[in-house]
């Protein structure tokens, strides 16, 4: 297995045991926000860097509709934490959790795969995690959240689908 393709694998495990970790507990609604801002911007910034990275118009096309989107649902969250006065993880450490959160690939025609792989990959968890938290969550303002969030997130998915096929 190639170097690049170990990496992003060990990444996808991480992630994964790390989503299993906070599935086996319902998340307190703080988690719950903290967790998904760290895991929407790392979904901003591999977006933008397989933007820069690929000369793939298909590519560069998805990277824009996961950054806006993205970006949106990223905004919605802070909106909810201040209405619902709850105590949010500062920006660093929100950050530092998302750089954890980014696969690793490297340049080339096998970045194109990676990313498309990873994102079919980090979207089908952001998808499960947001399911769950709208079944468990009492507070309105987050199911308001998952019934709009979940729609984009389910066509990114068929996106990085489609993309991953014709990789």
């Amino acid at each position: 297995m190639s170097r690049m393709a170990t990496r992003v694998r060990n990444a996808g495990f991480a992630t994964l045991l790390g989503l299993c970790a906070n599935s086996a507990f319902a998340q307190t609604p703080t988690e719950f926000i903290n967790d998904a801002s760290a895991q929407g911007m790392a979904d901003i910034e591999t977006s933008r860097m397989a933007h820069q990275k690929s000369e793939s118009r298909e590519v560069k096309d998805y990277t824009i509709v996961v950054i806006n989107d993205r970006t949106t649902a990223n905004q919605h969250l802070a909106k909810i934490a201040k209405q619902l006065d709850l105590p949010v993880a500062p920006r660093e450490e929100v950050v530092d959790k998302a750089k954890a959160l980014m696969p690793e690939v490297k340049e080339g025609d096998t970045f194109d795969q990676a990313y498309a792989a990873s994102q079919v990959q980090t979207t089908e968890q952001a998808i499960e995690q947001l399911q769950q938290q709208a079944q468990t969550t009492d507070i309105p303002e987050i199911k308001a959240y998952a019934e709009e969030t979940l729609p984009k997130l389910q066509n990114h998915l068929q996106m990085a689908r489609a993309l991953q096929a014709s990789r």
